[in-house]
């Protein structure tokens, strides 16, 4: 276990995300080594606390509060009881618990449950509700309780304080919702997995609410994404709510953040779509995270697009149609992308989150695997290339 001064961090991410989130801690000078499933490294309170606010392809950071190994009750009841949940949980405060537990000698979930409720409350005395045992990843976030996932995985037990609260994705300005709309962590993963930095113009022409040129634009403009809104003030977090969170530490990582930020964004970013309602959708979404002047939308089908002077990054995640019957005009429409693209941006690099090889040869633009992972429950993958210069 680290110091008392030092947490045992886990930044979770959907899976083929690690590498990319370890690169995102990299740049702001901490070293975490990428393992199934997410990012962990030892830190401070500066390291909890800009984690929380700066990662874009994270979905929670969570604190190590305990591991041990329990085949029976009782030495689960004893390893229990010598955690310091004050250090987490303040004295009637609220907890909630999500138990799973695989090949373990304790397999029942809601006793295990009751046992660590048990066990908090001996530390910090009687608990607001008397605890909940909460839904799967995902669910309702419940008020301010303090949320600990608890794993027992071959009798071995990991207990986590989660430090987020309500998942990262929800940075609090998608409010306005298209047809199948794109979490921001993976819009921002495609960004990131592309290798655009900010630094070269973007152009998403399937941009339906936005979410894509909006991240573009947070990456460019240097906004973390926990500041993403008008006034730059930042979202809630759990650990605010923990009985060492440190005030001016806080406010210091935070206004280091602010310092960073650019007053504009340094190059043009472009979204569009046929759908008139999906661009009203992205602009209100745009003006809630403090980027409607930075991003440059309008309506229009692939076949207008003007990409600016470039070259530049084109992102794309466009339909999948994973119902049958749907596979033959998404044939056209990947084989219409490509000729848009060829036609009117050579030498652009091009991304696109893509379900399935055949689709992707549609688009006769060479394109390589750069990150795996799952777009609501799908598998897919973010393939880059670049459109061939026109002889």
């Amino acid at each position: 276990m680290p110091s008392p001064e030092e947490y045992s961090l886990f930044a979770i991410t959907a899976p083929g995300l690690e590498p990319l989130a370890q690169a995102e801690l990299r740049a702001m000078g901490i070293r975490a080594a990428a393992e199934p499933g997410g990012v962990a490294w030892t830190g401070g309170a500066d390291d909890l606390y800009a984690a929380n606010l700066r990662l874009r392809t994270a979905s929670r950071v969570t604190a190590l509060a305990a591991e041990f190994r329990a085949r029976t009750f009782f030495e689960l009841e004893r390893h229990a009881r010598k955690v310091p949940w004050e250090r987490w949980v303040p004295r009637g405060g609220a907890v909630r618990l999500r138990v799973t537990s695989k090949k373990s000698k304790l397999y029942h979930e809601g006793a295990i449950a009751q046992r660590v409720l048990e066990a908090i409350e001996h530390r910090v005395g009687p608990l607001a509700a008397g605890g909940v045992v909460a839904d799967e990843e995902g669910g309702e976030e419940q008020g301010d309780a303090q949320l600990f996932i608890v794993r027992f995985v071959r009798d071995a037990c990991t207990i986590r304080a989660d430090a987020s609260g309500a998942l990262l994705h929800l940075r609090g300005y998608r409010q306005a919702l298209a047809r199948a709309p794109l979490r921001e962590t993976l819009a921002a993963s495609m960004l990131l997995g592309s290798g655009w930095d900010g630094a070269s113009p973007l152009l998403d022409p399937m941009c339906g609410s936005g979410t894509i040129p909006i991240e573009g634009a947070l990456i460019a403009r240097r906004i973390p994404p926990g500041l993403a809104s008008p006034d730059r003030e930042p979202r809630d977090y759990t650990f605010t709510s923990w009985p060492d969170f440190d005030v001016e530490r806080w406010a210091k990582v935070v206004d280091r953040a602010c310092e960073d930020i650019l007053p504009a964004s340094p190059v043009p970013i472009l979204g569009s779509d046929r759908d008139d309602g999906a661009i009203e959708a992205a602009a209100s979404n745009a003006a809630r995270a403090g980027v409607a002047d930075d991003v440059d939308l309008s309506v229009r089908p692939i076949s207008a697009i003007e990409p600016p002077p470039g070259p530049g990054c084109i992102v794309i995640n466009p339909p999948y149609g994973v119902r049958v019957g749907e596979r033959d005009p998404l044939r056209n429409l990947y084989a219409a992308l490509g000729r848009t693209l060829r036609a009117g941006a050579p030498g652009w690099t091009l991304a696109l989150l893509s379900p399935d090889h055949a689709l992707e040869r549609q688009v006769g633009i060479p394109l390589d695997e750069a990150v795996r992972t799952s777009n609501g429950g799908i598998p897919v993958r973010l393939v880059v290339g670049q459109v061939p210069e026109t002889s």
